[in-house]
């Protein structure tokens, strides 16, 4: 009954999955994972009929139990997904839940010695898993990816990096456009980290793991930069390097590293054309209002895209009246377009 909770008119599969490839990751972070599977309503009664799926990843600092988080007035994701079948507003598909969280806060869904195999764990192991247990059309081009901030960084560059896994996508205000979005907030956080921590990330880190982390103001932009830095900027040994120096300049070396990641520039390389323009369907839209400026992102992949060969018709792009949270009326929308392009 809401606002409490809502009946399903299909059902999520709660599962516990263990990962070879996260076992022994650098961060000692648990290898075994929750795993949502959504099924949609008439899936027991059709026992020979097989569907799309859309995997679904989270912004950073998400858990897959965040889901479940209900603003006031408003339904969280998985009851407006079930909606757009329950109303027949879109053909049905399966909808994969994906765990990626870890202790700096999230992994950009990258293979990284800073944090582990989050892009092969997805990938090499969620997917086929996915299809061994439900019956999906188990192929490219009827599997797409789909994310919000971080979440539509991940939506961006996996069908970039593994085409033969993914054929479409929908990335929500995903971050994009590294020297806007990243760079400008460098000087602010290098004084963060010069006022209270004396321009030491080790000293920030020690504090942060020995008390209750969000209890100072300075957590979040720290543990923030970090944890990107995890992902993008990680030595083969583990060690994690900043981009910027004390000045909050960019280390040219380092900076580099991140923007090989930048899926604008990645989007814009020779190499990743063919995987771009064999997509399906691309929806990339962004709140105008967006604080990280991730609608300048927005526009600037789509037009990477566009320059790589994807044809207007494969693609759905939108800037709309919002800032960068609260937008989890956006993902039913692009959940319902995909579904009707991965339909057969």
């Amino acid at each position: 009954m809401l606002p409490w909770s809502a009946e399903l008119a299909g059902r999520i599969d709660e599962h516990d999955f263990t990962s070879d490839l996260l076992r022994d990751n650098p961060l000692g972070d648990p290898h075994r994972r929750p795993l949502w599977v959504y099924v949609p309503p008439g899936y027991d009664d059709a026992p020979d009929r097989r569907y799309p799926a859309v995997y679904v990843i989270q912004g950073y600092t998400g858990s897959l139990p965040m889901w479940r988080n209900r603003p006031p007035w408003r339904q969280p994701f998985p009851e407006l997904a079930d909606q757009v079948f329950a109303r027949g507003e879109a053909p049905p598909v399966i909808v994969v839940y994906v765990d990626a969280w870890t202790a700096v806060g999230g992994s950009q869904f990258l293979d990284s010695p800073g944090t582990g195999r989050y892009h092969s764990y997805l990938c090499e192991e969620i997917v086929p898993w996915v299809d061994a247990h439900y019956r999906t059309l188990a192929d490219r081009d009827h599997r797409a990816i789909s994310g919000k901030s971080s979440g539509g960084y991940g939506a961006m560059i996996t069908p970039m990096l593994r085409p033969d896994v993914f054929g479409a996508l929908a990335t929500h205000a995903g971050d994009a456009l590294f020297d806007v979005c990243y760079r400008s907030e460098f000087p602010k956080t290098a004084r963060v980290l010069r006022d209270a921590y004396d321009g030491s990330i080790e000293k920030f880190l020690a504090d942060f793991r020995g008390r209750l982390a969000g209890t100072k103001e300075t957590d979040f932009p720290l543990i923030e930069i970090y944890g990107y830095s995890a992902a993008y900027s990680a030595d083969e040994d583990g060690t994690v390097r900043l981009p910027f120096d004390d000045t909050g300049d960019v280390i040219p070396e380092v900076w580099e590293r991140w923007l090989a990641n930048d899926p604008v520039l990645m989007a814009r390389r020779p190499e990743y054309a063919e995987a771009l323009r064999s997509l399906r369907a691309v929806w990339i839209d962004a709140g105008t209002k967006d604080e990280y400026h991730l609608d300048f992102g927005a526009v600037a992949f789509r037009r990477a895209i566009a320059a790589a060969g994807v044809t207007d018709d494969a693609v759905h792009f939108e800037l709309f009246d919002a800032g960068h949270g609260a937008i989890e009326y956006r993902y039913p929308l692009s959940l319902a377009w995909l579904a009707e392009r991965l339909t057969p």
